[in-house]
């Protein structure tokens, strides 16, 4: 099976000009006037940019058990649509992935109805809630990439420790919630004046820096790949930046709302700003950027997190924390970084596919002869506005609609395989 790119900007080691053909899934040739064999499906760009498929180590795809929100299809779908090649699923499921039998049949589904290439974590504690170690070992072998409570912070930090040196042993990374509830108590966005002029609980900066200054000094103690999910405040920049000073294994991802939104611009009790970490102040989001050019943080994932319409509606003190992602996080970034000279158009792939890819060792995240064949092709010149009316995903609880962005997928190829088509 070959699949022959036409006239594309090629984004990747050597941008150039030219065409890209595949051979069974695989890159198979890069240059100029390349030449389609028989029977091979052309694709003319026009000029239209061509770059690594995006790679997101965060999405929450609801099933089992929760498909209101979402499906494994059309998370898959809205991803593919985002520009996403290879995903990795969160396990905060019912029937929770805490053992093999559950683990290999969410990996099969995943297979099966996805389009994309989807990863899975397992749980790092039994329900998630407990204190109980899970098999590391034997999840590992059944094809979990590494083990998170996303959702939940491990309160206990003895159990943190055993878990850390469980999955050191089988080589897996610990993917942390960092979030201790004590301090959380019932905040619905973060503490500060904002919060008091809308006369909403606030959320401490201690609930996530307390807890990731003790699993930072774990995660040196134990050897673990310890990857902090959501990073929100400008001393966890801190902490981690000094961790890795110290030479502690440790990866870290930020997610768009926070790159891209403060507390500050929270209109009103509207829930559709509500999320964990909830926004932070500007200072802190002026941390986000700074670690992520100067590489402290290494990767931007979504957090994708749907939910229905009458989880997000009313105030935020009931309604459900997280927004979606994945179908606008490209867009959002490229418009407001890219297009603003604060990132280069380099800098965003390499956060969004090249880096997340290396860090969890998952073959993608470049366009090289002999790569899978997975690559995302985008129109950067034509302006749209984010309408939830275009998405695939259930979940349409965003800030964003109706925002005008720059960055309209055109194709998602994986595999080989066309996975979206505008």
């Amino acid at each position: 099976m070959h699949l022959l790119i036409k006239n594309a900007h090629v984004v990747g080691p050597e941008p150039f000009d030219g065409d890209l053909l595949t051979t069974d899934g695989v890159i198979s040739a890069l240059g100029h006037d390349l030449h389609a064999p028989a029977k091979t499906t052309v694709i003319d760009l026009k000029g239209a940019t061509l770059m690594p498929g995006l790679v997101d180590v965060h999405v929450h795809f609801r099933e089992p058990g929760f498909e209101a929100k979402e499906t494994i299809k059309t998370g898959a779908q809205a991803a593919a649509h985002g520009g996403f090649t290879t995903v990795v699923a969160m396990p905060n499921l019912n029937p929770v992935p805490d053992n093999v039998d559950d683990l290999e049949h969410l990996i099969e589904k995943n297979h099966q109805d996805a389009k994309i290439h989807v990863r899975q974590f397992a749980a790092i504690t039994a329900g998630l809630h407990s204190q109980k170690p899970t098999d590391y070992a034997g999840l590992r072998a059944a094809g979990a990439l590494g083990f998170s409570n996303d959702g939940v912070g491990v309160q206990d930090a003895a159990t943190m420790y055993q878990a850390m040196q469980g999955a050191a042993a089988v080589n897996a990374p610990i993917v942390a919630h960092i979030e201790d509830e004590g301090f959380k108590g019932d905040g619905v966005m973060n503490a500060g004046p904002k919060a008091d002029e809308l006369g909403l609980p606030g959320m401490s900066n201690l609930t996530e820096t307390a807890q990731l200054a003790r699993d930072l000094v774990l995660a040196e103690a134990s050897g673990v790949h310890y990857h902090a999910c959501h990073v929100s405040t400008a001393t966890s920049v801190d902490l981690i930046r000094f961790a890795k000073a110290r030479g502690v294994n440790v990866t870290a991802e930020v997610s768009p709302h926070h790159l891209l939104l403060a507390d500050q611009d929270i209109p009103s009790d509207n829930a559709m700003y509500k999320m964990n970490p909830p926004l932070r102040s500007e200072k802190d989001r002026q941390a986000l950027i700074a670690g992520l050019l100067d590489g402290t943080l290494d990767m931007i994932a979504t957090d994708h997190a749907p939910h229905t319409a009458e989880e997000k509606t009313g105030s935020m003190v009931k309604a459900s924390f997280g927004i979606v992602g994945s179908e606008t996080a490209f867009a959002l970034l490229y418009t407001h970084f890219v297009m603003t000279n604060i990132f280069t158009l380099e800098q965003l792939v390499n956060w969004m596919s090249t880096s997340p890819a290396e860090k969890f060792g998952l073959n993608a995240g470049h366009l090289l002869v002999g790569e899978p064949a997975d690559f995302t092709a985008m129109d950067l010149c034509t302006p749209y506005s984010i309408d939830p009316k275009d998405w695939f995903s259930k979940g349409h609880n965003s800030p964003f609609i109706g925002e005008v962005v720059y960055g309209r997928t055109l194709y998602t190829i994986a595999g080989g395989r066309i996975a979206y088509k505008a």
